[in-house]
């Protein structure tokens, strides 16, 4: 490879940029364990008393022990931070006391268990986030954690040992290390240090040695362990190579590099490329450079090399051998596989020529033809495809017309040039075929009918010989250059185009309130991609059609088996993929929770490369909305359960006390009356009688209001609009209301009427004045005030008793909610409000509460003010 010139041989932005990030910022090392037990905390106190000896300020800020001895020695004299102990369920839970670490500011604290998680209450849920904040704050740490803890491992260590692991971290954290210590043991070393008590309690140790410390789990984690800390090494090397502007590559690990063009090996160089990186157990990348004429093969490599594990880049350039040398060089690439039949890059050379002489630091494995290469598809015959031709040839024909009608004006050499621009404009226009049909074209034409001898093919001047060899020559170069501009001019606008649907798909998911707005924006999406989408969902029975655009997009059995395959194998299927391509539909999976949810389906006429990654992109957008539209409604149902069993709750304790509390007066009463009967004195009966009837009141106004509440609850509530008259609506309730006979009643004139269910308004009516009088003292005054304001007539009913706490003011409209006055609960069922409410919204109506009352005195009682507005009549 050859050498860069010194002024390119400069750091990498990126890496400095990382590099200048670390300024200011503490050092973290992990002690990565590659299973539990193996001594990571150990290590880390050996390492910790070390420099604690050497005279540096090391703080222990939480270390778990387990009971284990030998840990608890290796502690020392190193200073321990106190535990920080949080009330929880009863009981006081030990934590790392991270506002103590942050006074303390040591210079090296050691935090054990990085994937702890946090009581409740705690400023962060996770540890991972305080060493986060210390390390933000300037504070190195020191800290430990076990392989099977990274998210990113959580599924392949569950089917590996059986156990899912509930306490994890994101892999980035593990990125956030600037140093990784790998702690190891063989797993029979292990094993025999759990026999002998070290690690477990010796009943705990038993089922352990059966179950996730059996030797082949050991083993499988361990070699996990081991390649997550070469991962790291290696990021760690490319990093340091980008920043001192290191050339690569340094084959310290194996990287394959897939090499697709548009040819019909592509397929065959990413499998090849695939086993070779499957056999050096290395990463595999498929590189492509886009061309405007990308054909349906490069897109179907690409997916290919998706569906065996590869990551796929893309880049625009023109020197294609030089920028896959810069991105090999750049990711330390060490092997380059390509295909013997890759289009030519510069005239008579082929890209395995160049890079054969200038990939001197890399393998080069060439991927021999197909034996049968795959038949082509036939090429869409599309609208209009002659119609660049006529046009060209029109043109070409009015431009000779005109220039015989004014030979006399224009002289043979301007000819030559009109048709040079002529070549120009049709190759912008219609593409590099056009472009150089009319170079010909004006070729013969120019020879014919205006160089002598004109009307034959011969000519007589040498110069002219060689205008018409440069016309020809200067005809053909700027066709197919201004051909290849507009091909680049169009990639650039179908990126433009791309970038903006994918903005306009997170705004568009970002706004989608329900799943059915997501699954119907998706289709509508891809139907203005493609013409045509469909979104469908797993259900009971399979894949069900839950949104298509437009409403008679329907799949045929060829389709509907594609988009089954896509969902059952987790691959895309249909027209420009390698898995039922004749199927005219392409089909995307959806994913949510970690497994396939749906499918995406499009049916576009061609699927180049910037359509697909832009269906690829709404697939992604799609799955994010569909996970967040499916926590969504999993938390409105968790929220709607938890409300349901807060008011069975209520009703349950309304029932036990407000039922059980009249019951028990008029037995009683009854039991009383029946032992003494006429012994009584008159009054006594009388007044037991009396009690009879009180309670049986009470117990019937309490099933009253449990019914109304049912009534709402159940939407069967009936409204039947009318003028009332307020006057007689508001006597009338304070009639059935005891201890309201006294109220104040103020209608002004243009308030007298309303429109209004006379029922519900008077029950709402009730309901309000027996609210004033069970929270207002005796003898205190009750104001019934009408008010219009607009095209609204206002009811105020104003008490002059305890009010309502401004904490529980919001509350004061839910079913069963009792304000309290003082450290008592008012008797009642704590419907009477919300029965209120009910019924004002039925009506088209709005209540409202107001407590204190800005009226009254500030020395009193404080009051409160209920006040519905309606529709005035």
């Amino acid at each position: 490879m050859e050498k860069p010139r010194p002024e390119e041989a400069r750091p990498d932005p990126d890496a400095l940029l990382a590099s200048l990030r670390q300024t200011g910022r503490g050092h973290l090392k992990i002690f990565l364990g590659a299973a539990p037990g193996v001594g990571k905390t150990w290590e880390m106190l050996a390492a910790a008393q070390a420099q604690n000896h050497k005279g540096l300020d090391v703080v222990a800020g939480i270390i778990e022990t387990h009971g284990r001895a030998g840990t608890a020695e290796k502690l020392g004299e190193l200073e321990v931070l106190p535990r920080l102990a949080v009330p929880y369920r009863g009981q006081a839970l030990e934590e790392f006391d991270l506002d103590a670490a942050l006074a303390r500011r040591p210079k090296l604290l050691l935090v054990d268990e990085l994937a702890h998680t946090n009581a409740p209450g705690l400023r962060h849920a996770k540890r991972w986030q305080d060493v986060q904040e210390l390390l933000e704050a300037g504070i190195n740490v020191w800290t430990t954690v076990n392989v099977q803890h990274l998210e990113s491992l959580n599924d392949q260590v569950a089917r590996i040992t059986g156990v899912r692991v509930a306490e994890t971290i994101p892999d980035t954290v593990l990125d956030m290390a600037d140093e990784i210590e790998l702690i190891d043991l063989p797993p029979g070393e292990l094993r025999t240090r759990l026999q002998e008590g070290h690690i477990y309690r010796p009943d705990v140790a038993r089922r352990a040695l059966e179950g996730f410390f059996r030797e082949g789990n050991l083993g499988a984690l361990r070699e996990i362990a081991l390649r997550r800390a070469a991962q790291r090494i290696d990021k760690d090397v490319a990093s340091y190579m980008r920043l001192s502007a290191i050339p690569g590559p340094w084959p310290v690990a194996e990287r394959v590099l897939a090499l697709v063009g548009p040819d019909v090996s592509a397929q065959n160089v990413v499998r090849h490329a695939a086993r070779l990186a499957d056999a050096l157990r290395a990463p595999l990348v498929a590189f492509h450079a886009e061309r405007g004429d990308d054909n349906t093969q490069v897109q179907a490599a690409l997916d290919l090399a998706v569906q065996l594990g590869g990551t796929v880049v893309t880049v625009n350039t023109r020197d294609l051998a030089q920028a896959v040398l810069d991105y090999a060089a750049a990711n330390n690439i060490t092997h380059i596989v390509m295909g013997r039949t890759m289009a030519r890059w510069r005239p008579r050379q082929r890209l395995t020529e160049t890079l054969t002489r200038q990939a001197t630091a890399f393998t080069l494995h060439l991927v021999p033809l197909p034996a049968a290469p795959p038949p082509r598809p036939p090429a869409p015959v599309r609208k209009g495809a002659w119609e660049p031709y006529l046009l060209a040839s029109a043109l070409l024909g009015a431009v000779t017309l005109i220039g015989l009608m004014a030979h006399d004006y224009i002289p043979q050499e301007a000819m030559g040039l009109i048709f040079t621009g002529l070549i120009a404009a049709m190759a912008s226009r219609s593409g590099r075929n056009a472009g150089m049909f009319t170079a010909v074209i004006g070729f013969l034409l120019w020879n014919f009918f205006f160089l002598p001898p004109i009307y034959t093919f011969s000519v007589s001047d040498p110069r002219d010989v060689v205008a018409l060899l440069v016309f020809l020559l200067v005809g053909l170069l700027t066709g197919t250059l201004a051909g290849r501009v507009r091909l680049e001019a169009a990639t650039a606008s179908a990126r433009v185009e791309a970038l903006r649907r994918i903005s306009a798909f997170s705004q568009r998911f970002s706004r989608a309130a329900t799943l059915s707005d997501v699954l119907r924006g998706a289709a509508e999406e891809a139907a203005a991609i493609t013409g045509a989408g469909i979104v469908l969902m797993q259900g009971t029975s399979g894949l069900e059609p839950e949104a298509r655009v437009p409403a008679e997009a329907v799949l045929d059995e060829a389709a509907e088996a594609a988009a089954e395959w896509c969902a059952n194998h987790d691959i895309e299927t249909g027209i420009g993929t390698s898995t039922l391509p004749s199927v005219s539909w392409r089909f995307v999976p959806l994913h949510a929770n970690g497994k396939v949810a749906g499918v995406l389906g499009a049916r576009p006429q061609a699927v180049p490369p910037p359509l697909a990654q832009t269906l690829d992109t709404l697939a992604g957008q799609t799955s994010m909305a569909i996970e967040r539209a499916q926590m969504a409604m999993q938390t409105a149902r968790a929220q709607a359960q938890e409300d349901s069993q807060k008011l069975r709750n209520a009703l349950l304790s309304s029932l036990s006390h407000d039922l059980r509390t009249p019951l028990t007066a008029i037995r009683g009463a009854a039991e009383t009356l029946e032992q003494s009967g006429t012994a009584l004195d008159p009054a006594i009966r009388a007044d037991l009688l009396a009690s009879i009837s009180q309670n049986t009141a009470l117990m019937a106004k309490f099933l009253s209001n449990i019914m109304d509440m049912a009534r709402v609850e159940a939407g069967g509530l009936k409204v039947r609009r009318e003028r009332l008259r307020l006057a007689e609506l508001v006597e009338s309730a304070i009639c059935r209301v005891p201890g309201a006979e006294y109220t104040g009643v103020n209608i002004a004139p243009d308030a007298s009427h309303a429109l209004a269910d006379p029922a519900l308004l008077e029950q709402v009516l009730v309901n309000i004045l027996d609210n004033a009088v069970k929270y207002a003292p005796p003898g205190s005054r009750i104001a019934v005030t009408v008010i219009r304001q607009r095209d609204k007539v206002r009811l105020a009913v104003a008490d002059e008793g305890v009010g309502i706490p401004p904490g529980e003011l919001a509350a004061v409209f839910d079913s069963f909610f009792r304000a309290t006055r003082g450290d008592r609960v008012a008797p009642g069922t704590g419907l009477g409000l919300a029965i209120a409410k009910a019924f004002t919204e039925a009506m088209g109506g709005r209540i409202s509460a107001q407590s204190p009352r800005l009226d009254l005195p500030a020395d009193g009682l404080p009051g409160t003010i209920i006040t519905v507005e309606l529709p005035a009549a």
